[in-house]
Order: C-alpha cells, then sequence, then structure tokens
C-alpha cells in the first residue's frame, strides 16, 4: 500500500505548500514532476489491476496475430500498441507505461486549467489514478485523451477540435464517444453550429466506432445481467460532484464554458443512479461513469471556495481524498488485486 500512499501525499504536499494565485498559474516543474511519478506507477505496476490477466492475454496474443486479426477484435489504437510493442521486443510494461504517459499528460492538462491544480490532483489520485488507470489500460489511455481535450475546451477551443480528441479516444476504448453529445454546447461560438458540429461529429463516431458492436454490447451487457460490484460506488461519487455543482455553482467561480461544461456532465450523472434501477446490467451504467469522473476534478476542489477560511476547506478535501483511499484499499472487494503493489521485473 505504501505506493499508493506515497503517490497521493507527494499531492497533498503540494497542495499544503502551494497557494493558488489567480493572478500567477503554478510553474510546470514540480507538477511535472508528479505526473512522471503518476506515469511510472501505472506503467511500472506489476500483476496490479483487476484486468491485468485479460490484459496479459491480449499482449501474448499480439505476438502471432496478424495486424489485421488484431484490428477486427476491436479498440484498434489499443491493439496497434500491443502489436508494435512486440514487434519491437517490447514487453507488457511498456505498454502499460505509454497507457501511464498519455493519461498522466491528459490528468496534467486538466490538472493546470483548474484554478487549485494541485488539490485537482489531489482529488484524483485515490480512484481516477488508482482504481481507474491502474485496473483498465485502454479505458486510462481514452480518458486522458478525453481530458486533454476538456482542457482544451476549457481553454476556448472549437467543438471541432473536441471531436478529433473523442474520435482518438474512442481507437482506444470505443464508449468514450458517448461523452460528445454532452458537450455540444460548451463553446463559446454560435449554439447552432455547435449543436450541427455535435451531431454530425456524434453521428460519424456512432457508425465508424459503435454500429457493429452496439448488437454484443447489448447482448454482452444488457441481456446477459452482467454486473460490476463497483458500479454504485462510481455512481455515487459522481452523483455527490453532481449535487453539489447545482448547489454551489454560483460560488464555484467557472467561466461560461465551464459552467457550460460541467452542467451537462452533472446531468448525465444524476442520470446515472436511474441507469442502474432501470437497465438489468449495471456494467453499461459503469463502463459510461467512467468517463464523467473529471466532474469531480473540476467540482471537489472548488468546493474550498465555500469556505471563508479556505485551508479549512482544503484540508477537507484532502481529508475526503485520503479516506476515499483509506477506504478503497481497506475494504473494496476487488482490492487484492491491486495490493500489494509490485513493479515489473524489467531488468530479469
Amino acid at each position: 500500500m505504501l505506493v499508493y500512499w506515497l503517490l497521493l501525499g507527494y499531492f497533498v504536499a503540494g497542495a499544503v505548500m502551494v497557494r493558488p494565485r489567480p493572478d500567477r498559474r503554478p510553474g510546470p516543474t514540480m507538477l511535472t514532476i508528479g505526473a512522471v511519478l503518476t506515469a511510472l506507477a501505472i506503467g511500472l505496476r506489476y500483476e496490479v489491476g483487476a484486468d491485468w490477466e485479460p490484459y496479459k492475454f491480449m499482449f501474448s496474443y499480439a505476438g502471432y496475430a496478424g495486424l489485421d486479426r488484431l484490428l477486427a477484435i476491436g479498440d484498434p489504437g489499443y491493439q496497434f500498441l500491443n502489436w508494435s510493442v512486440r514487434r519491437i521486443g517490447g514487453e507488457l510494461w511498456l505498454v502499460n507505461l505509454i497507457s501511464g504517459i498519455v493519461f498522466a499528460w491528459g490528468l496534467l492538462r486538466l490538472a493546470r486549467v483548474q484554478p487549485d491544480p494541485w488539490l485537482t490532483l489531489v482529488v484524483a489520485v485515490p480512484y481516477l489514478v488508482i482504481v481507474v488507470a491502474m485496473g483498465y489500460s485502454r479505458q486510462a489511455i481514452a480518458i486522458g485523451i478525453l481530458m486533454g481535450g476538456l482542457a482544451a475546451l476549457e481553454r476556448g477551443a472549437p467543438i471541432l477540435r473536441f471531436s478529433i480528441n473523442v474520435a482518438a479516444a474512442a481507437l482506444f476504448h470505443k464508449t468514450v464517444v458517448v461523452v460528445l453529445p454532452l458537450v455540444i454546447f460548451a463553446s463559446q461560438r454560435s449554439k447552432l453550429l455547435n449543436l450541427l458540429a455535435g451531431i454530425a461529429g456524434s453521428i460519424l463516431l456512432y457508425d465508424i466506432f459503435l454500429s457493429q458492436s452496439v448488437e454484443g454490447f447489448v447482448r454482452n451487457y444488457i441481456q446477459t445481467e452482467y454486473n460490476s460490484q463497483g458500479a454504485a460506488i462510481r455512481v455515487a461519487m459522481n452523483l455527490v460532484a453532481a449535487i453539489a455543482f447545482f448547489m454551489f455553482r454560483s460560488r464555484l467561480r467557472l467561466s461560461p464554458t465551464q459552467m457550460r461544461i460541467w452542467t451537462y456532465f452533472s446531468l448525465a450523472a444524476i442520470a446515472m443512479p436511474i441507469g442502474l434501477f432501470a437497465l438489468p446490467s449495471t456494467t453499461v451504467v459503469d463502463r459510461l461513469s467512467l468517463y464523467l469522473i473529471p466532474l469531480q476534478l473540476a467540482v471537489l476542489p472548488r468546493l474550498a471556495y465555500l469556505f471563508k477560511a479556505q485551508s479549512l476547506g482544503r484540508f477537507l478535501i484532502i481529508g475526503y481524498s485520503a479516506l476515499v483511499l483509506f477506504v478503497w484499499l481497506n475494504f473494496a472487494v476487488h482490492a487484492e488485486y491491486w495490493v500489494p503493489y509490485e513493479i515489473y521485473p524489467v531488468f530479469d
């Protein structure tokens, strides 16, 4: 467990020592070092994560299957990554390290457009980094690219650029395309143009990435009533952020673009609990909820502003994050797949 606590501790130390100033963005050095440590922790893990064996099998399969056969399986970006690493004589740790680098890049970009990057990363570590990025390699890359796109969108980038990010993310896990309709109005440009671009982009991405797999998705996840044991927890954590957003959004120091982005994410997060009861499979809701986790990074650190003494608010957010990590490591059903943390025998 020590590695997980040390990783959280690094960002906690930054959050305690570095006070955010609205007139100055934080220097990149220490934040970048934190992103590098995050990428290394994700990439060099060994037999960590509940899906370690399936990913190990996919990597092994890429050693003797042809590229055309691998691409036909689905998630072509991830299959191509496995195939490429095998062809240069690399091992699974290299695939995971590349996944960790892409994820950490997106996380850092999103954190740096928030008013308190250090506290944002504190919120990210216990669940998004340790549970999601170390457990789901394909989704980790997709979420990393998604967060990079969200950061660009918050800086005023057009919907077209965000759509390109979503398309790139869908190469690694196609379900990420469901995020695109949530942000079609996020740009400050013409709402009509955004709507048309969003609809066209959604249709195109659906046709490319999802149309051929919807039947299998319905059969495997819905008709078979396949369930994820952690779905309710993930949905609940997003729901807390969504409720906090609607309760305090006028006091969260959000730009108009940020307000629109996180309004749609919050509405989706509120709809997810309905899906838990309405759908026979919780896995559908669980997979979609993964892409709403950035809402927590945007909302929870800003709750510190609600306190007259912001230091108290910051320590409460830090305490909440530490509690999430403690509960996960000690009481989660699948925590045994994360403990102990082992480093890949790179030099064996």
